[in-house]
């Protein structure tokens, strides 16, 4: 039989049968979009406890920051703030401090705190604050918790025990915040308050209230108390911690 030659200029074709054999990769999987669909598909079929810290702050990021390399941003953003909730609760400033954050990250991290707050919030607003006093904790920790001054807030209730208002009525430094008893009664007369709970952080980390701390409360106590107001509990946050005046027999 005669021998038939390829006709020039074609080029060996032997691989072909090796690389049909392959898988073929949708298009868009692969790479970094790749990564960020099969994390995007993990958390919506296993749910987010399937995420580890780093992989949700990833997955935050780059809603806010399509371009980047968000993988990077979460990893040195979570070693310098420590904790998912480190994180989220840092400061906008400190957080644009860290390499390709920029505002568009920073604004993405805060937003996901002002909304657990407010889910938290909800959940307090819901029923009497003296029923609910967990969820008061958990709210108060998670809102105050990861300041790094100290902020003094108000929460103003109804005759009923209902949330009306948390207003933070100061904020100010490492160690103190500016609170004053005629300010804090003025607002509940505005808002037809019957009660309070006064709160305030330590950035320190350790609750234990000052002599200013009990010399304030006291104060602001006998000024509520002549217009009809009662003052609850002063709570004190610290680093995953608070201190109740009322359980310590302070107030």
């Amino acid at each position: 039989m005669p021998k038939v030659s390829k006709p020039s200029g074609v080029a060996e074709l032997s691989f072909l049968p090796g690389l049909l054999s392959q898988p073929i990769e949708p298009s868009g999987t692969g790479g970094a979009e790749g990564h960020r669909i099969r994390m995007r598909q993990r958390l919506l079929k296993a749910g987010p406890d399937s995420l580890a810290d780093h992989e949700m702050l990833e997955m935050i990021l780059f809603i806010a920051l399509p371009r980047r390399d968000t993988k990077t941003i979460a990893r040195e953003v979570l070693a310098r703030f420590r904790t998912f909730g480190g994180v989220i609760g840092a400061p906008a400033a400190e957080l644009m401090k860290v390499d390709g954050m920029g505002e568009a990250g920073a604004a993405a991290l805060k937003l996901v705190q002002a909304a657990a707050l407010r889910m938290m919030r909800h959940e307090v607003a819901s029923a009497p604050v003296l029923a609910t006093w967990d969820r008061l904790m958990d709210y108060l920790t998670a809102a105050m918790g990861q300041e790094r001054t100290e902020q003094f807030r108000v929460l103003f209730l109804d005759n009923r025990n209902k949330l009306i208002a948390d207003e933070v009525q100061g904020q100010g430094t490492i160690n103190h915040a500016p609170a004053y008893p005629r300010e804090v009664v003025r607002r509940c007369l505005e808002l037809h308050a019957s009660a309070v709970i006064l709160a305030h952080n330590h950035p320190s980390g350790e609750p234990t209230p000052s002599r200013e701390d009990v010399a304030l409360t006291a104060e602001i106590t006998r000024a509520a108390a002549v217009m009809g107001i009662t003052v609850h509990d002063h709570i004190v946050v610290g680093r995953g911690k608070w201190l109740s005046f009322r359980a310590e027999k302070l107030l």
